[in-house]
């Protein structure tokens, strides 16, 4: 059936549609294409990814390395691909995701075992009884022709959508508390072999802090995501910094692979160089791979701005992400069982900015059965929302008393 229904979309994801079209073309269809099966064939030089889909759609195919990933753009799909799809592995492929990864735009991400090239990618439409089919034939190349096409493809490309900015009230003098809920959209973070996704419970967790801030009338809140939608580690900070956030708190959990011993509780971490230890290690560099899971080029991610400006308010800010780090734990004890050693530190990419006291906390371990079901209960988000609220009100009290030069950083800290 050549040029009958088949619609080309290599690279560039244009679509050229045969045949010929009708003098007045049908209004265009607004609902969320819904992606129901995906399956690999071949070998490792070349392997077919097929997904199967209501109706056929656009798409853009990229390839990114370091490491090496092929990205699928679609517009606004549904996923509702069965579960063993997500083992799906074969020839080339080692492992894939998906997810939404911008508002109306899905993503989904091929892990692959080598340098590929894409050497057809196109839609076939539904024909009878048969579902609209996107199909991408990767084989294996060398690293110099996977740079140049790779760079090729990254100048045609355009970035996500930045998160708008609302400026403040003339005249709101409140401090402003960006509240981050990790993870998101294609990035689900962790699940501890549980039935339940690490972005869903801190996403419900921050909300429910957010309620109770909103609800006091004493702060401006604003999240860096609402949805579950992906935001890129930059653009968290970016929103944290264009809101000159007087609070940065990023939300996350925890869990041990299977094996690897029992733990539970909370921790709260700050920002170092040098980690307190080595799991503080461990958690920030699976934390910071958030955007290469995404599907995230970072190659062109500058560095921070240097200079003794810079320098002396990284003293400052650190000093009161300290403050605000022993202020959670205050507050939270009691209520909240804390890790042996609840105040941490490590190389977080989402607390690098150098002018906003942020820290991370870490509400529990998906792993645990005791801490899931405190972190998947209403009445357990809530015990907790109202801690992380009582121990902001600690922060800014302490804070207006001029008390953060008694908060020293936790333990491998820089001072």
């Amino acid at each position: 059936m050549a040029g009958e229904g088949v619609r080309a979309a290599v690279m560039s994801a244009e679509v050229k549609s045969a045949g010929t079209m009708p003098a007045e073309a049908p209004p265009a269809d607004t609902r969320s294409a819904v992606a129901t099966d995906a399956r690999l064939a071949g070998d490792a030089q070349r392997t077919r990814l097929v997904l199967d889909l209501d109706r056929s759609v656009e798409f853009h195919a990229f390839t990114l390395a370091e490491p090496y990933r092929v990205i699928l753009d679609l517009p606004d799909v549904a996923f509702a691909l069965k579960p063993e799809s997500n083992q799906l592995k074969r020839g080339l492929v080692s492992a894939y995701r998906f997810g939404v990864f911008a508002p109306g735009k899905a993503r989904m991400v091929l892990e692959v075992t080598a340098p590929v090239a894409i050497d057809k990618a196109f839609v076939l439409d539904p024909v009878d009884d048969q579902p609209a089919r996107l199909v991408v034939d990767l084989v294996k190349t060398d690293p110099d022709t996977f740079a140049r096409t790779a760079a090729k493809a990254a100048a045609q490309r355009t970035a996500p959508p930045a998160t708008p900015i609302v400026p403040p009230e003339i005249g709101d003098a409140r401090p402003v508390v960006v509240l981050d809920p990790g993870h998101g959209g294609i990035d689900s973070g962790t699940s501890g072999y549980s039935a339940f996704v690490e972005k869903t419970l801190v996403l419900e967790t921050a909300l429910a802090v957010r309620d109770l801030l909103e609800r006091s009338g004493a702060y401006r809140v604003v999240m860096t995501r609402s949805t579950d939608t992906f935001v890129p580690l930059g653009e968290r900070v970016r929103i944290a910094r264009a809101h000159r956030a007087d609070l940065f708190l990023s939300f996350h959990a925890d869990a041990l692979a299977r094996g690897d011993g029992q733990a539970r509780g909370a921790s709260v971490y700050t920002r170092s160089e040098t980690a307190s230890d080595a799991d503080a290690a461990h958690l920030a560099e699976k934390e910071n791979k958030a955007d290469l899971i995404a599907g995230v080029d970072l190659s062109d991610e500058s560095d921070e701005v240097a200079g003794i400006l810079v320098d002396l308010a990284q003293r400052e800010t650190r000093n009161f992400s300290a403050l605000l780090a022993r202020s959670l734990v205050g507050s939270m004890k009691g209520t909240v069982r804390f890790h042996r050693a609840p105040l941490k530190s490590a190389g977080f990419r989402v607390l690098r900015a150098h002018d906003v006291p942020s820290v991370l906390l870490e509400v529990g371990y998906m792993s645990s059965k005791e801490d899931l079901k405190l972190l998947t209960s209403p009445e357990g988000r809530t015990r907790i929302a109202e801690k992380v609220v009582e121990g902001i009100d600690q922060f800014f009290a302490q804070k207006a008393a001029g008390l953060h030069a008694a908060a020293d950083p936790p333990a491998g800290a820089p001072r």
